[in-house]
């Protein structure tokens, strides 16, 4: 009995110093995250405090990273001068397009190559993914003549059309991981019903992948919101700017009566917004289709 005690009472300090040390390792994981978190957010929030300074802040030595007098109608000024509204509506568009093109076509060329069998296939798939090793610039030029023939130079379909054809190599290669990984019993079972092709894919495949939808829709949305070649390029005329391509022209079309480092800082707030919040409300469907889609079935 003694000897029993004396070993359960050798035990419990060791579980306690197992649970401490348990602890202390989570408190430090949870610091370096937040460091890494306020690290990372801190070029985001230099931005927010620079467009609320007033000018003797913002050349101040040694810089401050508060403002002392909240300058909040600088944003409202962005407003007043520039098409800054019509800058987003034209961006909004563009990005609604080219991504629901991307979702529809990158989904109808992964499904075949994820559940047909065909001659060619496989060769098909390596030829669209050595696409991804071919830089943008070296079809610039191409793209280019190839628009200005059909008249599409200074409007905005350059700039979401070719997403309706496949959606690009990427997108293809995202849908084809995540339709493999879905058992082909539901096919099988759709067919017994007598369920087409065409049936399968639009009610039984595509409802299953909302998370790998989701990671598509987020990813099409944000590089078609931040692109600034393509509209560099095609685009002429400031009233069909969309709002990266605005940015870049914001110091020409600005009245030089007011602090552009305001103007400009205020302007790239509001444009980067819209993703921090698409990113943030479909987080968990975003994670989830990441994880998924890296798993063969």
């Amino acid at each position: 009995m003694a000897v029993g005690r004396a070993v359960q009472g050798a035990v419990l300090p060791r579980a306690a110093v197992r649970i401490r040390r348990r602890q202390v390792a989570h408190a430090l994981t949870y610091a370096l995250l937040v460091g890494l978190g306020v690290f990372f957010m801190f070029p985001f929030l230099w931005a927010v405090s620079t467009s609320l300074k007033e000018t003797s802040e913002i050349y101040s030595s040694p810089p401050t990273l508060l403002p002392r007098s909240p300058q909040w109608t600088t944003y409202l000024r962005v407003w007043e001068l520039v098409p800054f509204a019509r800058w987003i509506w034209n961006s909004l568009v563009i990005v609604v397009l080219s991504t629901l093109g991307s979702v529809l076509t990158a989904s109808l060329v992964a499904y075949s190559l994820a559940r047909f069998h065909y001659r060619g296939r496989g060769l098909l798939f390596v030829v669209t993914l050595g696409t991804l090793m071919l830089p943008a610039q070296v079809t610039l030029i191409p793209q280019y003549v190839l628009f200005h023939r059909l008249g599409w130079v200074n409007t905005s379909l350059p700039l979401w059309v070719p997403a309706w054809f496949g959606g690009g190599a990427f997108s293809i290669f995202l849908m084809r991981q995540f339709f493999r990984t879905l058992p082909r019993q539901l096919d099988e079972a759709a067919f017994i019903d007598g369920a087409g092709y065409a049936r399968i894919y639009w009610s039984i495949l595509m409802p299953l992948c909302r998370p790998a939808l989701t990671t598509l829709t987020v990813f099409s949305a944000i590089e078609h919101w931040n692109d600034f070649l393509a509209p560099l390029v095609y685009l002429n005329s400031p009233e069909k700017f969309t709002v990266a391509l605005g940015l870049n022209a914001f110091q020409a079309v600005t009245d030089m009566k007011y602090p552009q480092e305001y103007l400009l800082m205020a302007a790239s707030v509001m444009a980067i917004l819209p993703a921090i919040v698409v990113f943030f409300c479909s987080q968990r469907y975003f994670m989830e289709g990441i994880v998924l889609s890296g798993v063969k079935n």
